[in-house]
């Protein structure tokens, strides 16, 4: 009976530290994947961490490469690499366009302004510019005033030329319609400033570039038309301290010869020699006095100089199926067939742009073309055809007849010219590197 009890407590001794040796066992074991949980949760936070890091470097990265695909063309001729800005396609947006209200922009000029004339189609209003491999950059006023704060824009040419102005003027002023700004009228000049910027943004009329009996900004249909031969000065000293020049000289041009006069308008005693000249030699003629100019007296480390090439008009419906006489009359949708090209718009006069362009690049100086002939021919729809303010009192008959005063010529706004400015904002904002 004691050997059996000595047994037991011997088993029950051996039992007790047999237990005590599985707790043991159990507290390690226990210990081991409570380590191992918390090194897996340190790797798993820190990969997670790195991930987080990864991808926020992959995205500083991106952007850091349309940035860099925005500024990198090292040709000079489009500030987005490997795209041309002036080729694309029309594209209905009634969302994110017009880019203003033209009833908001107390500035207007009242031949532009259709919708006040009491155009009732608006669609032309809602068309965006799509190029074919990029986007243009959505236009911030805000951003453009910083950009160019302190400094003076001059457009310089024709009514087309004002048209865009008014444009920008437009885009500019709806977009700080409660800051301090002024408009001044000063013969050819016509000075729009934005004071809290310090922004000047003017007009200067000069149909031919050199002077001209079309030099009134008022008064200049004239029945002959007369250049000044090599003469500059008078129109450049308005607009030789600029930062940005914006140029246009086309519509003027458009007839077979053009009469140059070498010697003064002012002074009749004078000797005076005129010249009846071919019209593409005359144009070359005024863009190389424009060209020696710019070359002599522009600081070309800080003025950028832009020549917008031609507006085209819409006066031939026939060109597009209409009858002759409509003109742009009764057009509310685009021009859809790619590549289409009016006979009044010179490739020739557009090339000889391109070419002083070029030399004054050769020269040091930072200058584009901004090609806007080709998409702005698609727009017949764009023009404020009857629907603008007429200078000469009409009567009922003639503002209802479509081939007696009709605008197919100019364009309403909010509209083509927006695009335009677009592309000069493009260039301003996102230079070439």
């Amino acid at each position: 009976m004691k050997e059996t009890r000595k047994q037991f407590i011997a088993a029950s001794s051996l039992g007790m530290k047999f237990n005590f040796l599985h707790l043991q066992i159990a507290f390690v074991v226990a210990m081991f994947f409570l380590l191992m949980a918390a090194y897996v949760s340190r790797e798993i936070s820190r990969t997670s961490s790195s991930s987080r890091s990864s991808r926020s470097t992959e995205v500083y990265d991106q952007k850091k490469d349309m940035i860099n695909e925005i500024t990198s063309d090292t040709t000079g001729q489009t500030a987005f690499s490997s795209c041309d800005l002036f080729s694309g396609r029309w594209v209905f947006d009634n969302k994110s366009y017009p880019l203003y209200k033209g009833r908001q922009c107390s500035l207007m000029n009242e031949e532009l302004a259709c919708e006040m004339y009491g155009r009732k189609n608006l669609n032309y209003q809602y068309w965006r510019w799509q190029p074919h491999h990029c986007d243009l950059p959505r236009f911030d006023a805000i951003d453009l005033l910083e950009k160019l704060r302190d400094k003076r824009v001059v457009y310089v040419g024709d009514s087309l030329n004002r048209n865009q102005w008014m444009s920008m003027v437009c885009l500019i002023e709806s977009s700080i319609p409660d800051r301090p700004k002024t408009l001044h009228y000063n013969g050819s000049l016509i000075a729009f400033k934005a004071l809290e910027y310090n922004v000047s943004i003017d007009f200067y009329w000069e149909p031919m570039l050199l002077e001209s009996t079309c030099d009134d900004p008022t008064n200049h249909r004239v029945s002959e038309r007369i250049i000044r031969g090599q003469s500059i000065e008078k129109h450049a000293r308005n607009w030789n301290d600029a930062d940005v020049l914006v140029f246009n000289s086309y519509i003027w041009w458009r007839q077979l010869k053009l009469k140059i006069l070498w010697g003064s308008f002012e002074n009749v005693d004078a000797d005076r020699i005129y010249e009846d000249v071919e019209m593409l030699k005359a144009y070359e003629m005024a863009l190389t006095t424009w060209f020696e100019w710019l070359d002599n007296h522009v600081n070309r480390s800080k003025t950028r100089v832009f020549f917008v090439s031609s507006s085209p008009t819409h006066n031939r419906a026939e060109e597009w199926g209409k009858p002759k006489k409509h003109k742009c009359f009764y057009e509310t949708e685009p021009i859809y067939e790619e590549g289409y090209w009016s006979m009044d718009s010179d490739p020739n006069m557009m090339r000889l742009v391109e070419k002083y362009i070029n030399k004054l690049s050769s020269q040091g100086f930072n200058a584009q073309m901004l090609n806007i002939t080709q998409l702005s021919e698609y727009r017949k729809d764009a023009h404020p055809s009857m629907h603008r303010k007429f200078w000469d009192q009409l009567t009922h008959e003639q503002l209802t007849t479509p081939n007696y005063h009709t605008d197919c010529t100019h364009w309403c706004l909010p509209g083509v010219p927006d695009v335009w400015n677009e592309f000069l904002y493009a260039y301003l904002l996102y230079p070439p590197s």
